[in-house]
């Protein structure tokens, strides 16, 4: 009987051994699981704190760029006040009467003004009588024939033009010209097909 005991003894510390270490695979197992889950916890609350951040800065910018356009948009009105002044003053000479030089003086003082302001803000007038045509700065609104003007030259400005750096802000228009009818040199040298 002993030798039957000493097997059954010895599987059922076998089995205590397997249960024991079981357990402790599960006690691992837990502790592993209890770890990654406070880093999942840890990484989420990163992940949400970078989002409230960037959503943050998205409306900090948003804000800033709204000040700046304010700012720079109060800062236009206010520099065309003064232009306002010298209207008003043209104005109130032109109630005045008289021979019609303080209308002109005070007009012209507007326009210096506005021309001053134009600068300022970096707007400069494209150059056009006398330029060769250019498709990119000027718009041809007539051809006239001129035996005195080279073809496609600028001879008369309709409505200037105007850029603000290399941007064009507004094309001249103008008319070009082109050669007599009866001449036989270089006719129409192709400004409308510049135009198109």
């Amino acid at each position: 009987m002993q030798g039957q005991e000493q097997p059954e003894d010895a599987a059922q510390a076998a089995k205590d051994r397997e249960l024991k270490e079981a357990l402790a695979r599960a006690e691992q197992a837990e502790k592993l699981l209890s770890e990654k889950d406070k880093e999942i916890a840890e990484l989420k609350d990163k992940y949400l704190r970078a989002l409230a951040d960037g959503e943050n800065a998205r409306k900090r910018i948003r804000q800033q760029s709204e000040e700046n356009v304010r700012l720079q948009r109060e800062n236009l009105l206010r520099d065309l006040l003064a232009i306002i002044d010298n209207l008003e003053r043209a104005v109130a000479a032109a109630r005045g009467g008289g021979n019609g030089k303080p209308i002109v003086d005070g007009v012209e003082m507007v326009l210096r003004s506005m021309m001053d302001f134009l600068r300022s803000h970096g707007v400069e007038q494209v150059s056009a009588v006398g330029q060769p045509f250019d498709p990119l700065l000027h718009e041809a609104v007539d051809h006239v024939e001129s035996a005195a003007h080279e073809p496609n030259t600028v001879v008369d400005e309709f409505v200037r033009g105007y850029q603000i750096g290399d941007r064009l802000l507004r094309p001249a228009r103008v008319s070009v010209a082109k050669s007599p009818a009866g001449s036989h040199g270089n006719q129409d040298t192709g400004t409308g097909e510049k135009q198109r």
